[in-house]
């Protein structure tokens, strides 16, 4: 199996293969790569569906060459737990930071918030998010500040007295419900013009379809909200088909 850095070609492959909707086996079958090899680089660049090679292979090439005037000679990857591959984690953290970043977070905060998310205990402190993302305390105190604002993670004391922020599994519950109360009151923004532009006018009438819309779309999501509630509190568990199956976990 050859070794060796993807080439732009590789890549142009690796971009028609996802195209076509083949999987990261089969594009490295083609490729005759490991499939760790294509999963890293996919995902280190933008995931499935925003990867372009073109991009891809400038960013990989600038990638090294930060590190090669950064990086200290020699220095090892952070061991994983379980088996993982380090390098296929630290490119996952990279596409879910920017995921984050994509969906309004700032970029600190996103990288904070990637990072107590992949952390198996669901919590850190700041001394190590500190180590973890290489920056200052001063820029993890003014993240982790934004992020209880915002209701994203919470505070506790270990037993060592340290703080510790926790990503909640129901934060994800009460985002999604602030989510419907932001587009509810956008829908009762919307139908009080109804009255001050005068009911059947075009603009009017504009105006109550788009509350209407939204009306319907945050109903929708309340109430498939509250019935999935509980999958925030369940650990999946393998079939024999290799799908996961949700398992009560409370």
């Amino acid at each position: 199996m050859p070794g060796g850095r993807l080439t732009q070609q590789d890549r142009q492959q690796i971009a028609l293969g996802l195209a076509d909707g083949l999987a990261y086996a089969e594009i490295a079958r083609r490729l005759d790569r490991p499939t760790s090899t294509i999963t890293r680089e996919v995902l280190r660049n933008g995931g499935p569906t925003a990867y372009r090679a073109e991009i891809a292979h400038r960013a990989t090439a600038h990638r090294a060459h930060r590190r090669r005037q950064t990086a200290p000679p020699n220095s090892p990857a952070t061991p994983q737990p379980y088996g993982r591959d380090a390098e296929a984690v630290r490119a996952y953290e990279e596409t879910l930071t920017t995921v984050f970043v994509q969906s309004g977070t700032p970029q600190m905060m996103a990288r904070v918030l990637a990072a107590v998310c992949l952390s198996d205990s669901g919590s850190l402190t700041a001394a190590e998010l500190v180590e973890r993302l290489k920056v200052s305390p001063a820029s993890i105190s003014k993240a982790v500040a934004f992020l209880e604002e915002q209701g994203m993670i919470r505070r506790e004391r270990d037993a060592r007295r340290r703080d510790r922020y926790v990503v909640d599994s129901d934060v994800w519950y009460q985002s999604m419900m602030a989510s419907v109360r932001g587009t509810a009151q956008v829908a009762e923004t919307a139908r009080q013009g109804v009255a001050i532009l005068g009911p059947g006018t075009p603009a009017a009438v504009r105006l109550e379809n788009i509350a209407r819309f939204l009306d319907f779309v945050s109903e929708s999501i309340a109430r498939a909200a509250d019935q999935a509630r509980d999958v925030l509190h369940t650990r999946p568990e393998t079939g024999s088909d290799g799908s996961a199956e949700p398992h009560p976990d409370r």
